[in-house]
């Protein structure tokens, strides 16, 4: 997965100045050369990894260390500090235009993710702002193409509008976007071709269709598992179109994620989104510091929170509530919230955004994928329902049965269920407010003390926030 490599040599790193009183020159030094070997392995470019290193160094030596926080602590939140504001800082929104539509002219080589990524922005927009899109089908070289965004749409209920192959593309575009004030679209997408590499007449193509939209956003998608070379094309097509936005895509799939820390310093223009698998939820605003976060493996739990409320609406999580209060979770609600996981990733990146669970012994070798889902509802699906409610009942002798009906092995069932009485254990002492091992879970990411104080502060802050706005919305409500 994305900066896997990078992760475990800065935790390497910091584990051998970890407990020092008193971090001398040479700790440092040593520090910053182990710092810049891992950037460089993560194929960071020499610019930005020199960059991170000496403002880290010059800010380690000249730091006032916070009371309660340790030397080696601090050290890990100034190379915090330096990785978000290398990558931007704070998350780049989509432009959107004064007067509809908001036209976005997607860009990028062969093979980088395109016309999938149109398809990941338009379902966002669609989910989240209710918008009405239009596709418009411009790749008329990859007939592939065509096909691909018409599937795409009628999957998400999107319009896309082509001409077939045998037309010039800048037409097909001009008729496109009057089809889109035609019928109100409020975003226009528009699928360009891509080329192997960069040529002349694939960027007179692009200027043309710029010229003619004058576009709001100009999004470049690149590959982050092309490394460096996603640096370059991103360079090549700024200086030739001026994009405003980058879409880096398979960052699922990239274990040194360089692209992602080098983009934004060379080429001054913000990630704004990030895929992250082959499904069409799989595209995520990009957040400089929660990805800073996850690359120092700190965990990211406003992005895992975020997941969460995409997948549960508040009736369900009042119902889970209430049967977890009165201690009625039983084995369907467990392979109902197995079933929310899924939806929101893969688990083992759901993992590393828990604030110091990846560092736990094992976190790192969890591999959990839509098969075993499949054979955990399988499982559950073999019990009775007396069964499935009370999970005491299942003696050896049911266990054996409920293996040979669900086509499992009966220690696969024993697994099951074991994880179910861990979840439902869990569960009770959350319903309890037991947040006794907060506390181990901060230091466990190297932030206590303060820190780990003002990161909770934080949470509760927005937490009375959102009560007090729905507090406001019922007293309008009830005066109405």
């Amino acid at each position: 997965m994305a900066f896997e490599g990078l992760t475990e040599r800065l935790k390497e790193t910091f584990k051998k100045i970890s407990g020092k009183g008193r971090i001398n020159q040479t700790d440092l030094d040593n520090a910053m050369r182990e710092i810049r070997a891992a950037l460089l392995e993560a194929d960071v470019s020499l610019k930005v990894t020199r960059e991170i290193t000496r403002r880290v160094s010059e800010k380690a030596i000249g730091a006032d260390v916070l009371e309660s926080i340790t030397p080696d602590q601090q050290i890990v939140k100034i190379v915090n500090d330096e990785l978000t504001d290398v990558m931007g800082a704070e998350a780049a929104s989509l432009n959107k235009s004064k007067h509809i539509p908001t036209i976005v002219l997607m860009v990028g080589l062969q093979g980088a993710g395109k016309t999938t990524a149109v398809g990941k922005l338009a379902r966002k927009l669609v989910e989240e702002n209710n918008a009405r899109p239009l596709l418009i089908a411009a790749d008329v070289y990859r007939p592939a193409a065509i096909d691909q965004l018409k599937t795409l749409g009628k999957t998400l209920n999107v319009p896309v509008y082509d001409e077939g192959t045998d037309v010039d593309p800048v037409e097909i575009v001009k008729n496109g976007l009057e089809k889109a004030h035609e019928n109100n679209n409020d975003y226009v997408f528009i699928d360009t071709a891509g080329r192997l590499t960069i040529d002349e007449e694939l960027m007179d193509e692009l200027k043309r269709i710029k010229d003619l939209t004058q576009p709001t956003e100009i999004l470049l998608v690149v590959d982050a598992m092309t490394g460096q070379t996603a640096v370059d094309v991103a360079n090549d097509f700024n200086d030739a179109l001026g994009i405003t936005g980058v879409v880096l895509t398979k960052l699922d799939g990239d274990t040194r994620g360089g692209a992602a820390l080098s983009i934004r310093y060379d080429t001054g223009v913000p990630i704004k989104f990030v895929g992250t698998g082959e499904k069409l939820s799989d595209l995520d605003v990009f957040y400089p510091d929660r990805m800073a976060s996850r690359i120092l493996g700190m965990g990211d739990i406003l992005s895992l929170v975020e997941k969460a409320q995409h997948q549960y609406d508040e009736q369900q999580a009042q119902d889970l509530a209430r049967k977890i209060q009165e201690n009625n979770f039983d084995l369907d609600d467990f392979i109902e919230q197995m079933n929310q996981v899924q939806k929101m990733g893969p688990v083992d990146e759901l993992v590393k955004m828990v604030p110091g669970l990846s560092n736990m012994p094992g976190a790192s070798n969890i591999q959990f994928g839509d098969k075993d889902f499949a054979h955990m509802r399988a499982i559950v699906s073999s019990m009775t329902p007396d069964e499935r409610m009370d999970a005491n009942l299942l003696t050896p002798k049911r266990r054996k049965r409920i293996a040979a009906g669900s086509g499992r092995d009966v220690m696969e069932v024993n697994r099951l269920i074991k994880q179910y009485k861990q979840t439902s254990t869990l569960m009770n002492k959350m319903q309890k407010g037991n947040m006794g091992g907060m506390d181990q879970m901060f230091a466990g990411q190297g932030v206590k003390g303060k820190l780990g104080q003002m990161a909770m502060n934080s949470m509760i802050k927005k937490n009375k926030k959102k009560k007090m706005k729905r507090l406001k919305k019922v007293k309008r409500f009830k005066t109405s």
